[in-house]
This record gives C-alpha cells, sequence and structure tokens, in this order.
C-alpha cells in the first residue's frame, strides 16, 4: 500500500492559496480516478482510495492545518503498518519557482514546518517527498506569501502534477527535477 498526501490548510479561506498546492494535486488526482474523499476523524485527514495494478494507494489530506500534519500522517502509518518510503508527500516550496518540481527521497525540512512536523511524528525523514515550486516574494515575508492565491492560472502544473504521481504509482517514483513549463 502507498500513502500519498497532500498538504494543506482546511477551509475556504486557504482553498487555493500557494500553501494549499498539495491538496489541490491530491483532489486532481482524486478526480481522474473517480475517487470519493470524506473525512475520515480517526486519522484526522480526509481520505480516498483506489487500487493500481492490485496495490492500493490511500489519498489523504490532513485537517490539523498544516503546521500539524504530522499527527494525521503517523495515525495512517501505524494503523495501515506502512513503511515509511511508502508515504509520498505532495507540498509547496518556496525554494523552487513556479512550474518547478523535484522529487526526493528523505532530507531535512528546509524550513517547511508541515514537513517538520512529519519529520518529527514519523522519527524519520525518509518519505518521499514531491516539492512544487510556489516561487517566494522579496516584498512579502514567506509566511504571508505563502497564504496568499496564486498569481498565475496552476491547472496545467496541477493536472501534470498528478498525472506524475498516478504514472509513479505505475512505474516506480525516483529522484528527478521536472520542468513544466
Amino acid at each position: 500500500m502507498r500513502l500519498i498526501v497532500g498538504l494543506g490548510n482546511p477551509g475556504e479561506k486557504y482553498e487555493n492559496t500557494r500553501h494549499n498546492i498539495g491538496f489541490l494535486v491530491l483532489d486532481k488526482i482524486a478526480e481522474k480516478r473517480g475517487v470519493v474523499v470524506r473525512l475520515e476523524n480517526q486519522y484526522k485527514a480526509e481520505n480516498g482510495d483506489f487500487n493500481i495494478n492490485d496495490d492500493r494507494v490511500k489519498l489523504a489530506k490532513p485537517q490539523t492545518f498544516m503546521n500539524e500534519s504530522g499527527k494525521a500522517i503517523s495515525l495512517m502509518k501505524n494503523y495501515y503498518k506502512l513503511d515509511s518510503e511508502d508515504i509520498w508527500v505532495v507540498h509547496d516550496d518556496v525554494d523552487l519557482e513556479v512550474g518547478k518540481v523535484r522529487v526526493v527521497l528523505g532530507g531535512s525540512s528546509a524550513g517547511h514546518k508541515g514537513v517538520q512536523s512529519i519529520i518529527d511524528n514519523l522519527g524519520t525523514e525518509q518519505f518521499w517527498r514531491i516539492r512544487v515550486g510556489v516561487g517566494r516574494s522579496d516584498q512579502i515575508p514567506t509566511e504571508t506569501w505563502v497564504l496568499q492565491n496564486f498569481e498565475v492560472d496552476m491547472t496545467k502544473i496541477i493536472d501534470e502534477m498528478a498525472g506524475f504521481v498516478l504514472e509513479s504509482l505505475n512505474k516506480g517514483i525516483e529522484s528527478k527535477n521536472i520542468n513544466i513549463s
């Protein structure tokens, strides 16, 4: 089984913000696979699942707010007895320009509080990160920047990221850099 996690903040206020790119990608994956995502209180997350090549895939959108994302992921990891490398986390990255994506296994949080929460709750850095570039502003503090809506249409990027995740579920995931223009 693989657990695909999209990071974001629940609520209409945050719906289309840079910080919610993980939620947006998960929603697109669910749409492409015809998956209904519902709140499961025992995991503190919205969840849905489907199968690819006889493997179960669980989609999760933690509802604990970004900085506590690790609590929900830890609950699911323990319940399903997952290896940390079977957890793939899609999240925003201000150090990458819009249209740039970096896929890595392990490493530090690089200051991302949602990722740090996962590291703290799982007790390891060894999970996959699909880091989606949202850029940064020289004039606006990062904490404010990520909670603002995108200035560009992200439809193509979100669609390609969902396709990438689905393709990786079929073929396997590997560290790489992706450019979406």
